[in-house]
C-alpha cells in the first residue's frame, strides 16, 4: 500500500473501482450535508484530510524490502464518521497518485477500498464498541487508529493475493506471504499511528471542545478520559445516530 500504477490486472482494477464507488458517492453526500449545515466544521475537515495526506505520504522502508506507511484515516473516521473519510481518503490518494507517484490511477479503486473504506469503517467500529462499553476516549482513539491502519494492510494483502496467487499453494499461500511482508513493519507503525492520533485528539479536546461535543466525540457531562455510558449527551448521541 499503495498498490502501484498498472500493478493489478485490468479486471481486478475495475472490480475494486466498482466496489469503492458507492462508498465514495455516499460520502460525497454526507460531506456536502456536513459543510452545508455546519460550515464551521470546514477547518476541522481540512485538518483531518491534511493529517491523512501527510501520514500516508510517508514511505518507510521495511526490513523485508518493501515499503510501508501510516494511513491517518482513523482520526477523520472518529471525528466525522467513515462516509466522509471515504471522500477525504479518495482525494488524498488521487493527489498522491498525480503528484507523488504513490499508487496510481488504475489502482485507485483498490487503494480507496483498503485505505479509505475498510480502514475507516474498521477503526470507527472498534472505537464505538469500546466507547459504548465505557472505555476512556483516548484508549478508544488509540485502538481505532491502530485498527484502521492495520486493517488497511490486511485488505491490501487480500487484494494482492487474489491478483497473484501462489503457483503451488494458491490464494492462501500468497496471502500468507503478502501478509507476513507487511506485518513486520506495519504492526509497529500502527502502534505509532495510534499514539500520534491520541496526541492530536488531546490537542483538539483543548482547542475545539465545543466542536467535538457537537460531533458526538465528547459528551457534555464526561471528560475525554471517561466512558460514555448513560452520561452521553443527548445532542451528541443524536448526532452520532444521524450520521
Amino acid at each position: 500500500m499503495h498498490i502501484a500504477e498498472g500493478f493489478l490486472p485490468p479486471a481486478h482494477a475495475i472490480a475494486w473501482g466498482v466496489a469503492s464507488a458507492p462508498f465514495v458517492v455516499h460520502g460525497v453526500r454526507s460531506l456536502t450535508r456536513e459543510v452545508r449545515e455546519h460550515p464551521e466544521s470546514t477547518l476541522l475537515l481540512g485538518a483531518s484530510g491534511a493529517f491523512t495526506f501527510v501520514l500516508s505520504a510517508l514511505k518507510l522502508p521495511s526490513v523485508t524490502g518493501s515499503c510501508s506507511h501510516p494511513t491517518g484515516t482513523g482520526l477523520g473516521a472518529i471525528l466525522f464518521r467513515p462516509p466522509i473519510m471515504a471522500v477525504l481518503g479518495t482525494i488524498t490518494l488521487l493527489f498522491q497518485a498525480l503528484l507523488l507517484a504513490h499508487g496510481g490511477l488504475t489502482t485507485l479503486g483498490a487503494n480507496v477500498f483498503s485505505m479509505a473504506v475498510v480502514g475507516p469503517w474498521a477503526g470507527y467500529a472498534v472505537h464505538r464498541v469500546l466507547r459504548r462499553s465505557g472505555v476512556p476516549l483516548m484508549v478508544t482513539v488509540f485502538f481505532g487508529a491502530f485498527v484502521a491502519d492495520l486493517s488497511t494492510y490486511c485488505v491490501t494483502s487480500v487484494q494482492l493475493a487474489l491478483a497473484f496467487p501462489d503457483p503451488g499453494s494458491g490464494f492462501l499461500g500468497a496471502l500468507g506471504k503478502f501478509g507476513s511482508i507487511f506485518a513486520v513493519t506495519q504492526i509497529p507503525l500502527a502502534v505509532s499511528e495510534g499514539l500520534l492520533t491520541v496526541v492530536v485528539m488531546r490537542l483538539l479536546v483543548q482547542s475545539s471542545k465545543g466542536e467535538l461535543i457537537r460531533l458526538g466525540v465528547l459528551s457534555r457531562r464526561s471528560g475525554p478520559g471517561k466512558g460514555t455510558g448513560s452520561a452521553e449527551g443527548a445532542s451528541g448521541e443524536q448526532e452520532a445516530v444521524a450520521r
